[in-house]
């Protein structure tokens, strides 16, 4: 069987392009995805379910050929789990395809090739870490929130405190405020304390 792995890093991202461009390097190759493994995860870790999926069949050897849009879909954490993961399936009879690393996996010097793809990727990613890290530090010495703004602004808490007082429902202050529930919930029990209040209400 010929299959396909796709992963982007968070929930608000798509992989419609890696899915495209997959898709095309197959068609070219005359093979058709018989079965997409997708996941919306870091590569930080091995521990994932379809790549721990994947794994899964290959041992059982259900593939034949697996195609990657990068090498760093795989696995982003090292040149050891690189290897490690690449090497398993190799073990089983599967061939890997990258569809824009522009190498083959299956030349004389795939191995040193490999190990430098890994590498490169890892280091990637602790550049992007420390960024993150380096953003957060200025935007709390400037005094500035960091991550998501709030949805309701102090007027707006202050109202949904005096609807409360006057008994109304979570459910009626999510409609009234027009934002979910939990919206309302989390921003009482910052602002009053309410432990109690069950958000089903």
């Amino acid at each position: 069987m010929v299959a396909a792995y796709v992963r982007v890093s968070s929930r608000t991202q798509d992989d419609a392009m890696q899915r495209a461009a997959i898709t095309r390097a197959a068609g070219a190759r005359g093979d058709e995805i018989g079965v997409w493994y997708a996941e919306s995860r870091s590569a930080r870790t091995l521990a994932r379910p379809e790549l721990d999926r994947l794994r899964g069949d290959a041992r059982a050897g259900h593939l034949r050929r697996l195609y990657l849009f990068r090498l760093d879909r795989l696995t982003r954490s090292g040149i050891r789990d690189t290897l490690e993961v690449v090497d398993e399936l190799r073990r089983h009879g599967v061939e890997i395809r990258t569809v824009s690393d522009g190498f083959d996996l299956d030349g004389p010097a795939a191995e040193v090739v490999l190990a430098v793809m890994a590498w490169a990727s890892k280091m990637e990613r602790l550049a992007i870490n420390e960024r993150i890290s380096a953003a957060r530090d200025r935007m709390e010495r400037e005094g500035r929130g960091w991550g998501r703004p709030r949805r309701l602004d102090d007027a707006t808490i202050e109202r949904a405190r005096a609807m409360r007082a006057e008994g109304r429902t979570l459910r009626e202050l999510a409609v009234a405020l027009k934002v979910p529930r939990a919206t309302v919930g989390r921003a009482l029990l910052g602002t009053t304390g309410e432990a109690g209040s069950d958000p089903r209400e």
